[in-house]
Formats: structure tokens, C-alpha cells, sequence
């Protein structure tokens, strides 16, 4: 099982958790959402319990409960600019399909 980070993601991710103070790293997990089926879901994790996957990247740690693998397994995350928005990006080799909005995956 494997999940990657681009650096900008890394960065994002440790400048965050430094201005919030504190945290281990980032929690993804996936949710039953939308009208394709699956969102991405991100908050801080205070830790990684025996649940749970850690992945480490530049730096940063990304955090997955083992029943969420499956449909993360292959992930890269990156985090982008473009003018005046900005956001992560998944590039998931798992999804089969994604709604219109770009709110939820199929896999």
C-alpha cells in the first residue's frame, strides 16, 4: 500500500500544522457522499494509533485507517495554486468515475 506526496503538498501540510500549533499530521479518509458514491474527507490527526497506516513524505505525515486503504492505495497528493484558489489534489488510480461538480468519486 503506498500514498505519495508532492513536495507542495508537504509544505502545505507542515505550514498548517505549525500554524494550528499542533498535530501529528494530515487524517484522509474516505466517506459515502455525493452522486457518485465517495468523498475525500481531511482533518488534522493528533497521532496514529495501531488502526491506523502512516505514510511520510519531505517531511510531512499523512495518516489512513487501515479500512480506508483500499480505496487510497496508489494516491498521490499534491497541493496546487492557481490565481487566487487553491486546494489538494488527489490523483487516485482507484476511481473509476467522478461527478460533474467534482465533489465525489466512483471506484
Amino acid at each position: 500500500m503506498s500514498i505519495e506526496l508532492t513536495e507542495s503538498a508537504a509544505k502545505r501540510i507542515q505550514a498548517q500544522i505549525a500554524k494550528r500549533g499542533k498535530g501529528y499530521g494530515l487524517r484522509i479518509a474516505v466517506k459515502k457522499s455525493g452522486c457518485s458514491g465517495y468523498a475525500y474527507v481531511l482533518d488534522y490527526a493528533e497521532s496514529a494509533s495501531a488502526e491506523d497506516q502512516v505514510f511520510d513524505a519531505f517531511g510531512a505525515k499523512v495518516v489512513v485507517a487501515k479500512e480506508h486503504l483500499s480505496f487510497l492505495d496508489g494516491l498521490t497528493l499534491d497541493f496546487q495554486r492557481d490565481g487566487l484558489n487553491e486546494a489538494f489534489k488527489f490523483k487516485n488510480p482507484n476511481v473509476k468515475g467522478e461527478c460533474g461538480c467534482g465533489e465525489s468519486f466512483a471506484v
